[in-house]
């Protein structure tokens, strides 16, 4: 099983979902496209796609040209039958590829908040592993409609769109399932700066949350990782 990772920002990894590919004894092929790594010429040799998150928007083709490339890549997975998961930019970059509008600008959705499965989310192979409302982590402003055709498959109070599939397996997650309360602490100190302006309570509030919700969020990440990776054929 050979896994095509693209990060687009530093500090962003795969979280919990690199043990979860590790345990399903998956070959990660990594490209850090916004340090300037070739993306491949198409879908061949790798059996799915993951494309992470980052600080740009799904729009900012003048400091990252890569970026239509990358959702044309995501969507050629998608055509060929292989899975795709894009989280946050991912998934912004996956509605671009398939024709949907991205929305900049919107207020910040940030912290553990609750995301809720529609009833085709519940019903979902995926999304379904979610038992009803669950904490999971959120940075993020832009969003996007959803892609002609795609299936809806969580919302959250903020942000209505934050989960869809589209065909078979190809999957947009706003939300940051993986990451756990590890890699939210790295980002505490990779991003404290814009967390602070974000929120200033926010590192009473971690304090106060990471263990009763982010172990819940952490529960969820796995489940949800183990979920995905079991579409991969």
């Amino acid at each position: 099983m050979h896994i095509l990772v693209v990060e687009n920002y530093r500090a962003t990894s795969l979280g919990l979902i690199r043990g979860e590919l590790a345990a399903a004894g998956a070959v990660v092929d990594m490209r850090r496209a916004y340090a300037g790594e070739a993306l491949p010429d198409g879908h061949e040799g790798h059996d799915a796609i993951i494309v992470l998150g980052g600080e740009q928007n799904a729009l900012d083709d003048a400091d990252y040209p890569y970026l239509p490339e990358l959702a044309a890549l995501m969507r050629a997975f998608g055509e060929a039958g292989k899975s795709v998961l894009g989280i946050c930019l991912g998934a912004q970059l996956l509605a671009r590829g398939y024709g949907a509008e991205n929305i900049l600008g919107r207020p910040t959705e940030f912290g553990w908040h609750d995301v809720t499965p529609t009833t085709a989310g519940s019903a979902d192979l995926v999304v379904g592993v979610l038992d009803g409302p669950s904490p999971l982590f959120h940075w993020h402003s832009d969003t996007f409609t959803l892609p002609e055709g795609a299936v809806h498959l969580a919302t959250s109070a903020m942000t209505p769109n934050q989960a869809f599939r589209i065909g078979r397996a190809v999957y947009g997650i706003q939300f940051h399932f993986e990451a756990n309360t590890n890699l939210v602490r790295e980002w505490n100190v990779a991003f404290g700066d814009v967390a602070a302006e974000i929120d200033p309570d926010w590192p009473a509030r971690h304090a106060r949350e990471a263990g009763p919700i982010g172990s819940r969020a952490d529960a969820a990440g796995h489940a949800l990782a183990r979920a995905w990776i079991a579409t991969i054929r």
